[in-house]
This record gives C-alpha cells, sequence and structure tokens, in this order.
C-alpha cells in the first residue's frame, strides 16, 4: 500500500507544483491559488488512506488573526491532516533540504513556505523577516518546535527555540495544536500506510507572547508544550 500511497502523493503533488511554478514565473500566481490547490492535495491524499479526521477547538482561532500554530510532529500525514484542520490560510517552515527537491522545492518558495537552515545564520535572519511579512498579511505560520518527527503518542522530543523567538518577535500569538493518530497511518519511519485510521486534531487556546518577557521564554516554551501534551 505504501508504494500507491507514495505514487499517488508524487503525483499530486507535481500536479500542484508545475502551474504554481509557470504562474509564478510569470507574474500571475496569487495566494487563493496556491490556497485552493493546498486543500484539493491535502484532502485527496487524506481521502485516500481513508483517513477519519476529527477537529476539536477551532472556535479557539478566530477568523482574522493569524497566529504561529505549534503542533508535535509524528508522522508526515500531519501535513495534510493540518491543512485540512485548520480551514484557513498557512503556510509552513519547512527544513532546507525540502527545497531541494526538483519542482517541489521552487512551488514552496512561489506559495510561501518558509525555508529553514539551522546551520546558516544569514538565512534564519532572511527566514525571520519572511515569517513576519506572511504574519502581518494574513498568513499563520505553522511550526513542529520538536524540529523532526517524534515517536508519536504522549512523548515530546526537545523543542527548538527558533520559533518562539519569531512569534515573540512578530508580537503574534502562538496556536497550540495537538494532533493524535496520524502515526497509525504511518509512524515517523514506518514503511507501511495503513487505511481507515481515525486521527484527532484538537486546537487549544492562544497563548499571548506579549505576556512574556525576554528571560521568561523558557517558561513560554513550557506553557506551549503543556498545552500540545494536554491533548495527546
Amino acid at each position: 500500500m505504501t508504494i500507491f500511497h507514495l505514487a499517488t502523493a508524487v503525483l499530486e503533488t507535481a500536479r500542484i507544483s508545475a502551474p504554481t511554478i509557470f504562474e509564478g514565473l510569470i507574474g500571475k500566481l496569487t495566494p487563493e491559488q496556491c490556497d485552493a490547490r493546498l486543500d484539493a492535495w491535502s484532502r485527496k491524499l487524506l481521502e485516500l488512506a481513508d483517513v477519519k479526521l476529527e477537529v476539536q477547538g477551532l472556535s479557539h482561532a478566530p477568523p482574522g488573526e493569524t497566529f504561529v500554530v505549534m503542533s508535535n510532529h509524528q508522522s508526515v500525514y500531519d501535513i495534510p491532516v493540518m491543512f485540512q484542520a485548520l480551514r484557513r490560510r498557512v503556510r509552513m517552515v519547512a527544513k532546507h533540504e525540502l527545497f531541494k527537491i526538483p519542482g517541489w522545492g521552487p512551488a514552496m518558495r512561489l506559495a510561501g513556505f518558509v525555508e529553514v537552515d539551522r546551520g546558516d545564520r544569514a538565512q534564519a535572519i532572511r527566514s525571520l523577516e519572511s515569517a513576519r511579512a506572511a504574519l502581518s498579511h494574513g498568513t499563520s505560520i505553522w511550526i513542529a518546535p520538536e524540529g523532526t518527527r517524534g515517536p508519536g503518542g504522549p512523548e515530546l522530543l526537545p523543542f527548538k527555540k527558533g520559533g518562539f523567538h519569531m512569534a515573540s518577535a512578530a508580537g503574534a500569538r502562538i496556536l497550540p495544536v495537538s494532533i493524535r493518530g496520524t502515526s497509525d497511518v504511518l509512524s515517523a519511519h514506518g514503511r507501511s500506510v495503513r487505511t481507515g485510521q481515525s486521527v484527532r486534531v484538537i486546537v487549544h487556546e492562544p497563548i499571548a507572547t506579549t505576556a512574556y518577557s525576554t528571560e521568561q521564554r523558557e517558561q513560554l516554551i513550557a506553557d506551549v508544550r503543556k498545552a500540545i501534551v494536554s491533548g495527546l
């Protein structure tokens, strides 16, 4: 089943990447077009895996406000799940290796995804400015503070601090989100997709970064972590 789902994911990715790259090159690409393609792409992948998605707490994310969304990360299926669950304009912060994939990398940049290379300080600063600009123009930024896929369940990896610096610098509220069940579809290092699984996404109350001083950054991280864990 994994080969089928992988081939389908590649095909669906190519389907949205090609027109995105072309329209970007001729100056015709719009955020609305990107939103529609990401919605169709993520919905298709979940339909093929027969994922039963339940979302709770969307009222905590009022329309008209942009957030730095932070969630646990346990599976590549977190990506289509989050696009379908949040139902708002959101772009990921993704490691720079993903931007090296032919076709997909340029499409990600054009669509507004934020590239992060932790080994390049200058690029990290550019990423911060890009994220701040996106937040100010109506796009929420989604970050997995663990930095990579964890083991699943309530055990989270240590949180990276970059996303918290970003949220504080932008004065944006952090929206903690818990994802349960995607590791049952495909685990972090699994090789087979299990269809028909149930996935639950819980959106928690936003946390105002302005309520924490620089000296209280560790407390901010702890409070966001506690919120995410509470839904696992």
